[in-house]
């Protein structure tokens, strides 16, 4: 595969795709999806997006995708091959019962749980259009995130990163609120202009320079579903390049602290 994170994405290969499943039965395909792959279809062609790989796989015509990922965040992705069990699990969500945690790397050394209970807006004015903030501004809505720091060493802290609301960029901009950006963030990291130079030109030696890992050091782990009838959890495990972060940077292996 060329560098997925070069000017444009490369196309999935279908022969790479069935070890990105974590479960598949008559009702769900669950995914564990890369942190380079967008999840709707693009100008590229089926093989450009996850939803279009699933469609290729699965041979339907119409999916139900239960919750999406921002591009460059791992991990679980939902499809449900019904309607019915797509408002399921889609209304679960809705109504909050449903435990949604990710893991994620972050720059300096988080030494105790934190909770954030603070409003976010999308920001008005700068060169990132689709960036927020936390804000007091009457548009904002209330955005609360729970981070509980698994370990800190070496400037770094792997974090376990529960939200309690759904808001767009909600960890990652609540993340540098703290200041301890989420590790690799092009839009919420050093330098916001780094994501319109990523998105102009693909990888480049600037931000080679300014960001240690080639994508937010972000990954959705594990769902768990409250449903009257019992729970159902599905869990992904992290990809390599943030275990790979966590052995040359926090000297340990990271599936001992999960």
């Amino acid at each position: 595969m060329n560098n997925p994170f070069g000017e444009e994405a490369p196309l999935v290969e279908m022969a790479d795709f069935p070890a990105w499943i974590v479960q598949e039965d008559d009702n769900l395909l669950i995914i564990n999806k890369p942190g380079w792959l967008v999840c709707h279809p693009s100008k590229n062609g089926p093989m450009s997006s996850l939803v279009g790989v699933v469609r290729e796989y699965t041979g339907a015509e119409k999916l139900h995708l239960v919750a999406r990922l921002d591009r460059e965040t791992s991990g679980l992705i939902i499809f449900a091959k019904r309607p019915s069990v797509a408002r399921k699990f889609q209304m679960a969500i809705q109504h909050r019962i449903v435990k949604k945690t990710y893991l994620a790397l972050m720059e300096g050394e988080l030494t105790a749980a934190i909770h954030v209970d603070l409003p976010i807006a999308r920001r008005r004015g700068g060169p990132v259009i689709v960036k927020s903030e936390v804000s007091y501004d009457r548009s904002a809505q209330s955005a609360v995130t729970d981070y509980q720091p698994l370990i800190a060493k070496n400037g770094h802290t792997l974090c376990r990163v529960e939200p309690q609301t759904g808001r767009k960029h909600q960890i990652r901009v609540h993340a540098e609120h703290l200041g301890h950006r989420i590790i690799g963030d092009k839009i919420y990291g050093p330098d916001e202009t780094l994501y319109i130079e990523f998105i102009e030109q693909g990888w480049t030696q600037r931000l080679a320079a300014q960001l240690p890992i080639q994508r937010q050091a972000l990954h959705c782990y594990r769902y768990d579903f409250q449903f009257p009838e019992g729970s159902i959890e599905f869990t992904a495990p992290l990809p390599e390049d943030m275990l790979d972060y966590c052995r040359k940077h926090l000297d340990v292996d990271a599936g001992a602290f999960i």
